[in-house]
């Protein structure tokens, strides 16, 4: 009698979809279906190229792509072979790019030619980069390209298998200290992942689901590991496009969507202006934080019960889910408070609330949010101090203040890390303050996020000038464009004869904060 299969690497994931439907699309992407089968062999073709190139048992390759089939390919290509891929958030500066290929060393650089000028520049500083290869267009200045290495490549399956312990993926996270931090992710807990949050949506082999978020972020995804361990398809989009969303939404009778808060919110707008059939869609998830009331309410009178709330994190994968059901807008000021928390403990996920010195706080008392699960990171690439701080005692410290209720429901508070959520993009001031910093003008800094409708925060800086130098906000701005990345700048300054401060004669930053967030009952959105 067969065994059954054991699920304990992505590889033993990605071998049995293939053996199973291999007719079966594997993605859409610009409305064309491809099939399980011939993933695999452009999959099984990288590999190999990579293998060529000198790409050996968890070497790091990293990407340098908006969303496309390479993504797709790149990721799983690195689950087959048993690399780790690096995906690098195109939005970054050059410098923030140059420090993240420093710490993560890897072997290959995957890119698309629209950074190939950002690429040309680093390459003398990484000696480590034993080959460039352009995924779009064919390679100049020494790079390889893409579909000529694939070509001359062999699409038997790689001998080289993955175990349950090795990395494959190194996710980078920004830091408190301006430095992004390498999230370790092993496919044990990659698996793992998939498993219950396919659980938690409900995927079924029939469903598809549209990903319009970008793949350098773990949100993207950990929803597609869902549909991988169901064996449904992905509609993958390049980039945000509400109306190009409500198109395929339409046209590939997709059953599930994972948005941003503010994307659920262009969609109601459009489908309000414009309908479209969406009767497929059974379920949107959305991250990065909790909808207000009133777009809340719009949407659910718009597609009905069919919204889920995901909290987590880089380094967690998931931490809590409010479920449809929950999801009650003209309900008691009970219902209103859960509407507004992160929900409850997500699957085989636990939550805790800590003192400073990791108590546990009573039932609706404020403290520290403590997640623990099995997709957790192993730890942080390169950064001991940060592993053993972050993970003390087999928990992730989120650095987010909440509180739980008596049935388990979370409500995120502020942020003990200062952190700033601004489009589902994590920004940290001390990155901000750093740019302002370096501005021959500035003598002091602060940044802090206010409310903003749209993107849920924004950020906002408060400058004191050097005396003598004449500066003003547009040319702030323009500085910090050119050192960190632009979602990251401030969207307003203003200028401060000083700043005000505590007793210690630290910054007070609540001060600055307060005028902004008086009369919500969160001091984040």
């Amino acid at each position: 009698m067969r065994q059954p299969d054991k699920l304990e690497t992505l590889r033993d994931l990605f071998d049995r979809n293939l053996a199973l439907h291999p007719d079966k699309p594997a993605y859409i992407y610009e409305d064309e279906a491809v099939s399980t089968r011939d993933f695999a062999d452009a999959v099984f073709r990288l590999t190999h190229a990579l293998e060529g190139l000198g790409v050996r048992r968890q070497d790091r390759v990293a990407i340098l792509a908006q969303n496309g089939p390479r993504y797709l390919e790149a990721y799983s290509a690195c689950e087959a072979a048993a690399f780790v891929l690096v995906p690098i958030n195109y939005r970054l500066s050059a410098p923030e790019i140059n420090y993240i290929l420093r710490d993560s060393q890897p072997r290959i650089l995957l890119y698309e030619a629209e950074y190939a000028g950002i690429v040309d520049a680093l390459k003398t500083s990484h000696p480590e980069i034993v080959a460039y290869v352009c995924i779009d267009a064919e390679g100049e200045n020494g790079s390889f390209g893409y579909a000529s290495l694939l070509e001359s490549a062999s699409a038997q399956p790689p001998k080289t298998r993955p175990a349950p312990s090795d990395l494959t993926y190194l996710i980078y996270t920004s830091g408190t200290t301006g430095l992004p931090k390498g999230a370790m992710h092993d496919h044990r807990g990659q698996v793992r992942f998939g498993q219950i949050l396919a659980a938690e949506l409900g995927v079924g082999p029939s469903d598809s689901m549209l990903l319009v978020m970008p793949f350098y972020h773990i949100g993207a995804k950990c929803s597609h590991l869902a549909c991988c361990y169901r064996g449904a398809p992905i509609i993958l989009m390049r980039n945000y496009d509400i109306h190009l969303v409500a198109r395929a939404l339409e046209r590939h009778r997709a059953t599930m969507a994972h948005l941003a808060p503010l994307m659920v919110q262009d969609l109601v707008n459009l489908q309000q202006q414009s309908p479209r059939d969406h009767s497929s869609l059974r379920l949107v998830e959305y991250a990065s934080g909790p909808m207000a009331i009133e777009p809340l309410r719009q949407a659910l009178r718009t597609y009905g019960s069919i919204f889920l709330q995901i909290y987590g994190m880089t380094e967690t994968g998931l931490g809590t889910a409010l479920y449809p059901h929950l999801h009650v807008v003209d309900g008691d000021q009970k219902d209103l408070a859960r509407l507004g928390s992160a929900g409850q403990p997500s699957l085989h996920f636990a939550i805790r609330i800590v003192d400073e010195d990791d108590r546990d706080m009573p039932v609706g008392e404020t403290g520290e949010v403590l997640i623990a699960g099995p997709s957790m990171m192993q730890g942080y690439w390169n950064n001991e101090e940060a592993t053993r701080k972050a993970l003390a005692g087999g928990w992730m410290h989120s650095g987010d203040i909440g509180r739980l209720d008596e049935q388990g429901f979370l409500t995120i508070l502020d942020r003990k890390k200062d952190m700033i959520v601004s489009g589902g993009e994590n920004i940290y001031p001390r990155e901000v303050e750093e740019a302002l910093y370096a501005h021959s003008a500035v003598a002091e800094a602060a940044v802090i996020g206010i409310p903003d409708d749209r993107w849920g925060e924004a950020v906002k800086a408060f400058v004191v000038a050097r005396k003598g130098c004449d500066v003003s906000e547009e040319d702030l701005i323009a500085h910090c464009r050119t050192l960190i990345a632009s979602y990251k700048k401030p969207k307003s300054i203003s200028f401060l004869e000083e700043l005000p401060r505590l007793a210690n004669k630290k910054i007070d930053k609540k001060a600055l904060r307060e005028p902004f967030w008086q009369g919500r009952m969160r001091n984040v959105n």
